[in-house]
């Protein structure tokens, strides 16, 4: 089973919002996550797990809520989603000597879990058992320096505490937004009560709107090129288990690394995944697929546009790329419909077409990298937010141990979605076509 976890806030009604700036009140919304594998003998096999139903589960001040409820209230205004928490894909264990047992899997991340519902023989490579490393700290490993990386700045550290709030941080890497109106910025969190350098949990987190700027005491995010990832988040987090990243824009006006394992006042902004992972755009229009700004607003903004024929690539993060609340992560894309350019396919609400673009998109597609060298990739309804059908068909091919696609309005590998791997070296590629 896959548990889809969605974060809410409550709405402000008009002049309370007018009178109190832009103050949420955040509730927190956590999904449960239980996965039980069957462990089968298979000499000389590889077994190949098949994705199960997802299922949506709604916990509103730690009490489940139904999910036609929390829709309902959701499209009355009564509560709104701020972010929505990143997959992290457990692999199954290894099969084990007989007699056949079952076990139970680690729990790793914050987006879903797989259930497996079935297994069949598949060409190599072997899916193998990880397990997250604990920790109650959000940052990269420190023990791990940013892959070099070349072109358009990406790979010039940035200075701490030497550029103004004011100045987006173009020449080091960053990619600006502009569409959002954060001014390049992909998402602005005023936190008042957060202390640079500080571990104490964040409690005041008031997420900024459009027109917002990043101004002090605020957590200021950004997007990298496609392929990259942002460095920079606190290990401060939220006290509510609510995601935090970005610069910090100080009380001087000036932006600070939230991250510097170097402790030399200096560390680049964007860093490689793990790599292997790809978009072919086999269509004759532009297809954009969207990654949510996880730590930060959670909002589906960081762009990757492929053009008609494009092959562009997706990063890839290592579990432990970032850890909260002892969970792992990987990255989340929302697949958009096709002929929508990044400008309006990577919101979080169409004005247009509200009901298949940004957070409605039609599909949902996972990568992670995990510590035993497997990387995962999972493609899944947008379910129950969004009832779109996407226009396209997906596969996903390559040094792959299981066939996963959606052709024609059917899933091949699971009843709304599936998962499938490759072993440390291979390459994947999300075909639209």
């Amino acid at each position: 089973m896959r548990y889809t976890q969605y974060t809410l806030a409550a709405t402000l009604v008009a002049g309370a919002a007018a009178a109190g700036g832009h103050q949420h009140g955040h509730q927190q919304f956590h999904a449960r996550h239980v996965a039980r594998v069957e462990e089968r003998d298979a000499p000389d096999a590889v077994t190949a797990w098949v994705a199960g139903p997802t299922e949506t589960v709604y916990v509103l001040d730690g009490e489940q809520i139904e999910a036609d409820e929390a829709k309902d209230r959701i499209d009355g205004g009564e509560l709104t989603i701020i972010g929505e928490s990143t997959p992290t894909f457990v692999p199954p264990p290894p099969p084990a000597p007989k007699p056949t047992t079952t076990s139970e899997a680690p729990e790793l991340g914050a987006q879903f879990i797989e259930k497996t519902t079935s297994s069949s023989e598949a060409p190599e490579p072997e899916t193998t058992t990880s397990s997250a490393a604990p920790t109650t700290s959000a940052a990269p490993a420190k023990s791990s320096t940013p892959k070099p990386v070349t072109g358009g700045g990406v790979d010039t550290p940035f200075p701490d505490n030497k550029v103004k709030c004011s100045d987006f941080p173009s020449d080091y890497g960053a990619v600006g937004l502009d569409w959002l109106g954060f001014h390049g910025w992909s998402g602005l969190q005023q936190v008042p009560d957060f202390v640079l350098g500080s571990l104490k949990s964040i409690v005041d987190i008031r997420t900024g709107i459009s027109g917002d700027n990043c101004d002090s005491g605020t957590m200021c995010s950004y997007a990298c090129p496609a392929g990259y990832q942002k460095t920079q988040f606190p290990e401060a987090q939220g006290s509510t288990l609510e995601s935090i990243g970005g610069l910090y824009c100080d009380s001087e006006g000036m932006l600070r690394l939230t991250h510097d394992p170097n402790g030399d006042g200096e560390y680049p902004l964007c860093m490689k995944g793990e790599g292997g992972v790809f978009i072919q755009n086999d269509l004759d229009e532009v297809v954009s697929t969207c990654r949510t700004d996880y730590p930060g607003t959670e909002g589906m903004y960081i762009p990757a546009v492929a053009g008609p024929g494009d092959k562009v690539e997706l990063c890839n993060p290592d579990q432990n790329y970032y850890v909260w609340d002892n969970k792992g992560t990987s990255a989340q894309y929302y697949v958009n419909p096709k002929g929508f350019d990044k400008e309006e396919a990577c919101v979080w609400k169409s004005d247009t077409f509200p009901d298949k673009l940004g957070n409605w998109a039609p599909v949902i597609a996972g990568v992670g990298y995990t510590d035993d060298g497997n990387t995962f990739l999972s493609i899944f309804q947008n379910s129950p937010m969004s009832t779109a059908k996407l226009d396209f068909n997906i596969e996903i091919v390559g040094d792959v141990n299981s066939k996963c696609s959606y052709i024609d309005g059917k899933w091949t590998g699971g009843s709304n979605g599936c998962t499938t791997a490759f072993k440390k070296g291979g390459k994947a590629t999300f075909r639209y076509f």
